[in-house]
């Protein structure tokens, strides 16, 4: 049990709290035990649309491509032009269009494989791709939102590795308060708000990787388990600021981190993750890259943490401290658990 009593700490990138009970971690667990969802898949899937040279919908195929793929999403959330909208006349009823882009990312034309499975190269041209993607549709769009979510237990469809990337004529509620709170930090004290958070944390007992550049740590205000904020120790606004060698070496921590996701349970590690870059072209002094990961696992591959109740209706609520979970990610081997290394 933790020597920690219960308290809330302060997130000023997003400008709310979170509850920390340290002493839960001894209750008996009796709630929900989802199955084991390790499958043995195969390389190549004839009934998969993600699969080289198979067909989607539409009369749409997927062409036998080697690398990265994208290609327009056949079911977008949002469409390129906005439609009418009724006339509404109370405040309390408010709306506005929005238009934008809808895009598939195949991160390998491997369907067995994962990012934590893939080699460090071909990260990197996955890499490639987000900066190609988010500098085309930045020039358009206000936002461009890079992101993945892996593993059922987040909701994706199919096994095969792929992200997702909307771009859209407005900046969602998440990334502005981010604009707000990192705005209002450089007004305040002249200085860019995530790049002191890495200043601060370095060397702290959050941080679970620092090297090539790149700082990767479960937050001090941390909401999900083992949840992860990566930021570059150098200045870097948009994907599309990451030098060559920059993107070597996130490469590199990318692939350390979720190994490293990997090997906590010896599972295929569900999470949802994404990219925060700066709002349009402009420069952002206040801005920093960075990116979060959201894993649901709390105590096995087996047994995930549950957003409800108080975490609805109150603030969010954890009960491994940060400091615990960065230890345990420290902890574990950098040789994926099924490379037989």
């Amino acid at each position: 049990m933790s020597d920690l009593s219960p308290h809330r700490r302060y997130n000023p990138l997003t400008d709310s709290w979170v509850l920390v009970s340290p002493h839960r971690t001894d209750r008996p667990w009796l709630g929900q035990v989802d199955r084991d969802i390790a499958e043995d898949l195969p390389a190549y899937d004839p009934t998969c649309a993600l699969c080289p040279g198979n067909d989607r919908v539409q009369k749409k195929s997927t062409p036998e491509y080697t690398s990265t793929f994208v290609f327009d999403n056949d079911f977008p959330a949002i469409l390129t032009e906005p439609g009418p909208l009724p006339d509404t006349t109370s405040p309390l009823l408010q709306q506005q269009p929005i238009s934008g882009t809808a895009r598939v990312m195949c991160f390998s034309p491997q369907h067995n494989l994962s990012l934590a499975r893939m080699e460090v190269n071909s990260i990197r041209a996955v890499i490639d791709a987000w900066v190609a993607q988010t500098d085309e549709l930045g020039t358009t769009y206000e936002w461009v939102q890079v992101f993945e979510n892996k593993g059922e237990q987040m909701g994706a469809s199919n096994p095969h590795p792929h992200g997702q990337i909307w771009a859209t004529s407005s900046i969602p509620t998440l990334a502005a308060i981010e604009q707000r709170t990192q705005a209002d930090y450089f007004e305040r004290e002249g200085r860019n708000l995530l790049a002191d958070y890495a200043k601060t944390e370095a060397g702290s007992e959050r941080v679970v990787i620092d090297r090539d550049g790149f700082l990767a740590l479960v937050p001090y205000w941390a909401s999900w388990p083992f949840e992860i904020l990566l930021i570059p120790r150098f200045e870097a606004q948009r994907l599309g600021d990451l030098s060559t060698d920059d993107r070597d070496g996130l490469a590199s921590v990318l692939s350390e981190l979720l190994i490293r996701f990997d090997n906590l349970f010896e599972t295929s590690f569900p999470y949802s993750m994404g990219w925060h870059g700066a709002p349009g072209r402009d420069k952002a002094p206040d801005w920093q890259l960075h990116a979060h990961f959201y894993p649901p696992l709390l105590r096995s591959a087996m047994v995930r943490k549950f957003m409800v109740g108080y975490e609805m209706l109150g603030e969010p609520q954890r009960d491994i401290t940060p400091e615990q979970a960065a230890a345990r990610l420290r902890e574990v081997d950098t040789i994926h658990y099924l490379s037989g290394g």
